[in-house]
Formats: C-alpha cells, sequence, structure tokens
C-alpha cells in the first residue's frame, strides 16, 4: 500500500530526530513499532476471520467444482483452445519463409547483382574522374601574381 523507499526513510529519520530530538526518539520509535505489530495483528486477524466465513459458505467447495468442469471441458475438447491453436498454427505459416523454393526470389538476387555491378562502376568512374581532376590541378603552373 505505501511504498517507502530507502531516502524516504532516511529524509523521516533525519526530520524526526530534528524534531522529536536525540533524547526521545528511542522512545518515539517503540511506540511505532507497536503501532505497526497491533495494525498487522489486527490485519491477520481481519484475513483470518474472512477466510474461515469464506470456508463456511462453501466458496471452496464451489471453487473445486469450477475448477474440475473446466477440467472436464479441457478432455472432451475446448473450442476457444481449438480456435486459438488455429491462429497460433497461420501465424507460425505466415511467418515462415521459404527462400529457397522461391521461384521470385532468384531472378531478384540476379537484379540486384547486376543494380550493385552499376553503382560501382558509376562510383569507380567518378572516382577516376576527381583523381584526373586533381592531377590537372598539380600539373597547372602557379601564377606567382
Amino acid at each position: 500500500m505505501f511504498d517507502l523507499g530507502w531516502t524516504e526513510l532516511l529524509v523521516i529519520g533525519i526530520v524526526a530526530l530534528i524534531v522529536v530530538g536525540p533524547k526521545d526518539l528511542p522512545v518515539l520509535f517503540q511506540q511505532v513499532g507497536r503501532f505497526v505489530g497491533k495494525a498487522k495483528g489486527m490485519a491477520r486477524e481481519f484475513s483470518s476471520a474472512m477466510n474461515q466465513a469464506a470456508d463456511e459458505a462453501g466458496v471452496k467447495d464451489a471453487a473445486q467444482g469450477f475448477k474440475s468442469a473446466t477440467d472436464g471441458l479441457n478432455s472432451i475438447g475446448n473450442p476457444l483452445k481449438a480456435a486459438t491453436d488455429s491462429v497460433k498454427d497461420a501465424a507460425k505459416s505466415a511467418t515462415k519463409l521459404d527462400l529457397d523454393g522461391d521461384k521470385d526470389v532468384k531472378p531478384l538476387a540476379a537484379d540486384r547483382a547486376e543494380a550493385a555491378k552499376k553503382i560501382q562502376a558509376a562510383t569507380a568512374q567518378k572516382a577516376q574522374d576527381r583523381l584526373d581532376a586533381e592531377a590537372a590541378k598539380i600539373d597547372e603552373p602557379k601564377d606567382p601574381a
């Protein structure tokens, strides 16, 4: 219910030390401990009383009856389980790829290889043009003006 971390507890302790004082702080912690112990005891007693009332009302028997009924239904054949199994099978077949048996993949691979060769040739031509331009700049005589 209450989520207190170490930093929150440290801040609470420092504030308590400042407000209460170091002399009365152990007495305060004793009283807080007793209060928390009483609260836990009351919660435990309430929980056990609720469990006892549920046992008297037959909630466990009804729960066991429902469980046995659903177990029997699963053994006979659960239509919901059959539907989810068919959906799982359809999803598996949709995501399974067979690249070796696919005839459309091989022409695509050949087209890609051809396009890669064209790109490499164009890149090599551009690099050669750049090198030629740099060489031409170096060969030009510099004007001392």
